[in-house]
């Protein structure tokens, strides 16, 4: 099975909402925000506005359908 490059790892909401998917080959983590038919996509950042990174062990552990 070909191994996935960007997984799922939180979502809230429907219709509207927001989820977290983080790209399983560099660990940074992107927040994609939607509503109805529109929706956008940035970067996760910290405190100190450097990228969220998850550790590749993480995200074969966390993936959510």
């Amino acid at each position: 099975m070909k191994e996935k490059r960007f997984v799922k790892t939180y979502s809230q909401g429907s219709m509207e909402g927001v989820q977290i998917i983080v790209d399983t080959h560099t660990g940074v983590n992107y927040l994609f925000r939607f509503s109805g038919y529109a929706g956008g996509l940035s970067p996760l950042l910290d405190e100190n506005g450097a990228p969220v990174v998850t550790p590749r062990e993480e995200t074969e552990l966390t993936e959510t359908e």
